[in-house]
C-alpha cells in the first residue's frame, strides 16, 4: 500500500479536473454520454463557466448548490464547478417527489438549485415554501420561466481560478435514505474523494487512464458518484454515463457500442441482465475486465451463474 500524502491546501477541481490538461489529456473523452463526447478539455472549461455562474450570482464558500440532475455531463460541470469556488455541491435523488424536495432544499439551505427541465415541474407545488432558494437554473431544451444552464454556460468566461480549500473543507453532502426518519445530508470533505479514489479505485481495483467505466448506479448515489466521476477522473480515464432507465437493453447497447473495461452495477440489476443474456446467445461482455457488485447481498446463485455465463467473477 502506498503512503498518501494529502497537502493542507487542497481543492478537488484541481487534481480531478484541472491536472488533465496540465498533464496532456486535453483532447482525451472524459465522458461519453449518448450522442456527446466530452473531452477533458471541454469538461475543464464547462467546470470553469459554471463556478463563474456561480460567482456571478454572487455565491460565496460554503453556500450550498443543489443540484437535481440525470446522469448527463452537467452534472460534472455543476459538481466541480460548485466546488471549485470553494462552495458545497448537493446532488439530489432525481427519483422523489416533491415534499422531498422541500426537505432537502430547506435543510441544506441552498442558495441555487440546478434542475433538468424534465424534472421542474416537481418544483410548482413547493416553490412558495423555499425558505432559502434564491435562483434556479434550468438545464435542457424546453422553454421554461428560469434561466437556461446552457445559455449561461455559453456566456460565462472558460478562465476561473481554484479557491483556496483546505483538505478538511466541505466539498458536498449526499442526502440518506431516510430509513430511520427524515434523510439526513452526510458531509464529505475534499480530501475524502482523494482518498477513497486512491485507496479504492486505483490501488484496490488497479483502475488506468486505460480503462472506461460504466455504472448502473445513478450519480446521485454514493456508489455511483465514484464509479462514474471521480474514479475515473482521478485514474485520467473516460466514463459512461447513461441518463434513462438501466433497463437490460439500453445497458447492453452502451457495452456494445462504448466497450467499458469496468462495470458496476447491484445484484438485482445483475439478475435481470443475466435473464436477457441467457435468452440471446449473441450478448458478450468481451470488453469488460472487471463487474463490481455493491449495495445488496450477491446470492451465490447469481454469482456462479454470472461467472458461466460471461466468464467473469462479480467482486
Amino acid at each position: 500500500m502506498f503512503e498518501l500524502n494529502i497537502p493542507e491546501k487542497l481543492n478537488v477541481a484541481s487534481v480531478f479536473v484541472d491536472k488533465h490538461i496540465e498533464e496532456g489529456r486535453s483532447d482525451k473523452p472524459a465522458i461519453y454520454c449518448e450522442e456527446r463526447v466530452i473531452t477533458y478539455r471541454h469538461l475543464h472549461e464547462s467546470v470553469n463557466r459554471f463556478g463563474n455562474i456561480l460567482r456571478d450570482l454572487d455565491i460565496h464558500a460554503e453556500d450550498r448548490i443543489a443540484m437535481l440532475l440525470p446522469d448527463i455531463p452537467e452534472f460534472a460541470f455543476a459538481f466541480f464547478g460548485t466546488m471549485k469556488i470553494g462552495a458545497v455541491a448537493v446532488p439530489l435523488n432525481t427519483l422523489l417527489d416533491s415534499p422531498q424536495y422541500l426537505h432537502f432544499l430547506n435543510d441544506s439551505g441552498s442558495r441555487i438549485l440546478v434542475v433538468h427541465d424534465s424534472l421542474v415541474d416537481l418544483l410548482t407545488p413547493i416553490l412558495d415554501k423555499l425558505k432559502y432558494l434564491e435562483h434556479i437554473l434550468v438545464c435542457g431544451q424546453e422553454a421554461t420561466d428560469f434561466p437556461n444552464l446552457e445559455i449561461l454556460l455559453a456566456d460565462a468566461s472558460s478562465e476561473l481560478e481554484a479557491a483556496d480549500t483546505q483538505r478538511h473543507d466541505v466539498a458536498f453532502w449526499l442526502y440518506s435514505s431516510g430509513t430511520t426518519g427524515l434523510p439526513k445530508g452526510i458531509i464529505h470533505r475534499h480530501q475524502d474523494m482523494v482518498v477513497t479514489s486512491e485507496r479504492y479505485a486505483r490501488q484496490t481495483l488497479g483502475l488506468t487512464e486505460s480503462d472506461t467505466s460504466f455504472s448502473v448506479p445513478k450519480l446521485f448515489f454514493a456508489y455511483g458518484l465514484g464509479n462514474s466521476l471521480y474514479f475515473p477522473l482521478w485514474t485520467g480515464g473516460s466514463a459512461v454515463l447513461l441518463p434513462g432507465t438501466p433497463t437490460p437493453d439500453a445497458v447492453f447497447n452502451i457495452i456494445e457500442r462504448h466497450k467499458p473495461t469496468v462495470f458496476y452495477s447491484v445484484p438485482t440489476n445483475f439478475t435481470t441482465l443475466l435473464q436477457t443474456a441467457e435468452r440471446d446467445n449473441t450478448i458478450d461482455l468481451n470488453s469488460v475486465r472487471l463487474c463490481l457488485s455493491a449495495a445488496e447481498p450477491l446470492p451465490k446463485p447469481l454469482f456462479e451463474q454470472w461467472q458461466t455465463r460471461f466468464g467473469l467473477e462479480l467482486l
